[in-house]
């Protein structure tokens, strides 16, 4: 396959309109992800008293403020693995519409909860909100993969997580006491979440549906023909169109993938684990519980106005997350990934030495500590926070995808749920050491990616899944994709004989991931 294509892709305004269309549901998932906060603990409270003539007891309103927290990533997995029965039946574009009814109904559901004097109607709003992003952290990818060149997949589908993080900053920001964090504002600042959908109702009508899905799902060659002109600016796409006659050759054999054929089918099995697996490393890296502590980090740390360096922390985040943009199609995803989990782990030692030491208050050490969270949230958004969500639709062809997509984010709901259920638990279990543990869970994915993820950058989806299928016998190691034409996927920073400890370490990991 000739890597050098006829003609360089430009980013065309129809193709800059479809992914920023698209990626006002990723923004939703951001905001609702950095929005709940203080001032609904008092409306829990106020509506306790009301009720029952008493204040609610600690217990009580504890328990219900996890649920709050927590059923939002119950909704993400229900609507994450659900993915695939709409994205075929209804196509991407039609898929993403649909689900705003979803955003629309937990608005309606936040914003007069205050008014109806019902906490229930919060978490019920919380629950179908977490459904509606959890469809969008599936159609959101997907869509923007299916239309993207194949040179430009990485920068645009780095646009997700780029939704993601001005999602949550916007939600830090405007959640602010003099702005909407006030005792009488918060269910407009939960309610706002209505205007991102219905911009998005307005612009996607405009928008061209996935030609990969015209053609290989629905055989309707003409009008993918059509949309891929629109996409490109340019007539020549005869050799996009080549590619998709292939691969839609090919979906005629393997036809569309249930989750259950999907998980049964050797084939599928090795890129599935790198899937899994990288959604878990953005998960259960500890970002979350940074996200989740920060301010509480910065008071520990002794900072006057935590709730200004927690925006600072959304700043940071979104700063990295246009750096990774710019540099995930020159340097590729392996590198940045690698690079993210080991800063990461360097960071987390750090915290947790200063957050050891902290009980001595000392005036340097509060800077340092915002030091540390600025550079750990950095190497997030340079490699696990965009990557793991773009690169599933990579490894997989038309057929397994939204079956694909669909485990694998049900698998970054599920941990995402996890960490914030168990967090404060082991907080209080492990006190300041509570990210060494995260540490060890960053160094093994930093084991398992080095070892086992390929480098996706500038291939077609043809050739990664082949690489895969020759890999099949010798795991998909770096050296597997050996493609005809390609240069050789050797994209490693790192000198190739690790130490032996952490090929053994390795080896017992992956025995033990294989019996798994």
């Amino acid at each position: 396959h000739n890597s050098a294509r006829s003609e360089e892709p430009k980013v065309t305004p129809s193709l800059l309109m479809a992914v920023g269309s698209a990626v006002l549901g990723s923004l939703q998932f951001g905001y609702n992800t950095g929005v709940i906060n203080a001032p609904q603990r008092s409306f829990y409270n106020e509506t306790w008293l009301w009720r029952f003539s008493e204040p609610i007891s600690h217990p009580a309103l504890t328990a219900l403020w996890s649920l709050t927290v927590a059923i939002f990533p119950v909704g993400g997995m229900i609507g994450s693995f659900s993915v695939g029965l709409f994205v075929n039946r209804f196509g991407r574009k039609n898929s993403m519409l649909g689900a705003n009814v979803l955003a629309v109904l937990s608005a309606a559901l936040m914003g007069l909860s205050q008014l109806a004097s019902s906490f229930e109607m919060l978490i019920v709003g919380r629950f179908v909100v977490g459904v509606f992003c959890g469809l969008c952290t599936g159609f959101v990818p997907m869509y923007v993969e299916e239309i993207s060149p194949t040179t430009l997949r990485g920068a645009l589908g780095t646009l997700h997580q780029l939704g993601v993080v001005i999602g949550i900053l916007l939600a830090q920001i405007l959640g602010l006491e003099w702005l909407l964090g006030s005792l009488s504002l918060w269910p407009v600042l939960l309610s706002f979440t209505v205007l991102p959908a219905l911009l998005q109702c307005v612009l996607l009508p405009f928008c061209p549906e996935s030609p990969r899905y015209l053609l290989i799902n629905c055989s309707q060659e003409s009008e993918a023909h059509e949309v891929l002109v629109k996409l490109r600016g340019t007539e020549n796409v005869a050799e996009d169109m080549q590619e998709m006659r292939e691969e839609s050759h090919r979906m005629q054999q393997e036809t569309s993938v249930s989750i259950l054929e999907l998980l049964r089918t050797p084939a599928y099995k090795q890129p599935l684990m790198v899937a899994v697996m990288l959604q878990l490393s953005q998960q259960l890296s500890g970002i979350n519980a940074v996200f989740y502590y920060s301010t509480g980090i910065f008071e520990k740390a002794g900072v006057s106005q935590p709730v200004y360096a927690t925006i600072g922390t959304g700043v940071v985040n979104t700063a990295f997350t246009v750096v990774s943009l710019f540099v995930v199609e020159r340097v590729g995803r392996r590198p940045l990934h690698l690079i993210g989990l080991m800063g990461m782990a360097v960071s987390a030692v750090f915290l947790t030495v200063l957050l050891f030491l902290g009980k001595e208050q000392l005036a340097w050490m509060s800077y340092v500590s915002i030091a540390a969270i600025f550079s750990f949230v950095a190497f997030f958004e340079i490699g696990p926070g965009p990557i793991p969500w773009f690169i599933v639709a990579e490894l997989f062809s038309q057929g397994p995808r939204p079956a694909a997509v669909a485990v694998a984010g049900f698998s970054n709901w599920s941990a995402n749920f996890l960490v914030g259920i168990c967090f404060q638990y082991i907080e209080q279990l492990c006190g300041p050491f509570v990210f060494i543990i995260f540490t060890v869970l960053l160094l093994a994915f930093f084991i398992f990616t080095y070892f086992k993820v390929p480098e996706t950058k500038g291939r077609t989806f043809e050739e990664i899944s082949a690489g895969f299928k020759r890999a099949g016998a010798g795991g998909a190691d770096k050296y597997s994709l050996h493609l005809p034409g390609c240069q050789e996927a050797e994209l490693s920073p790192f000198p190739a004989p690790m130490p032996h400890i952490v090929h053994i370490v390795y080896r017992i990991l992956d025995f033990a991931l294989t019996k798994v």
